[in-house]
C-alpha cells in the first residue's frame, strides 16, 4: 500500500544571474501558501538571506506580490529571486553550495515518488 502524497505545491526557483540559469524545485505545504513562506523555503534552499531579496519573479515577467500570486502557481512554474544591488550596482555573485548551507526539509523527506 503507498503512502498518501503530501499536499505539496512544488514551484521551480532560481536566482537572477547571467552565469546561473538553473532552478531548484521547491515544496510548499498548501496550507502554509504565501508570499513570506516562498520566500523564506526558496532562501533556505539556496543559501542566500531573505533580506537580500528585493523582488520575486513569475517568469518570464510578472511580479509576484501578494499571497494570492503564490496561491495561484503552478507546480514547476519557473520563479526566480532578484538580489537587492550592492554599492558596484552587480548583483551578488556568490551563491553557498547546498554542501555549504544545508537546508532539511522534512516534508520532502517524507514524500515517496
Amino acid at each position: 500500500m503507498a503512502e498518501p502524497q503530501l499536499d505539496v505545491k512544488k514551484p521551480s526557483v532560481r536566482i537572477q544571474s547571467h552565469k546561473e540559469n538553473d532552478f531548484i524545485e521547491v515544496e510548499l505545504d498548501r496550507q502554509e501558501l504565501s508570499y513570506q513562506n516562498l520566500l523564506k523555503v526558496s532562501c533556505c534552499e539556496l543559501g542566500i538571506n531573505p533580506e537580500q531579496v528585493e523582488k520575486i519573479r513569475k517568469l518570464p515577467n510578472t511580479l509576484l506580490r501578494k499571497d494570492k500570486d503564490i496561491r495561484r502557481l503552478q507546480d514547476f512554474q519557473e520563479v526566480e529571486l532578484i538580489l537587492m544591488k550592492d554599492g558596484s550596482s552587480e548583483l551578488t555573485e556568490y551563491t553557498p553550495s547546498l554542501l555549504e548551507k544545508p537546508c532539511y526539509n522534512s516534508n520532502a523527506a517524507k514524500m515517496t515518488y
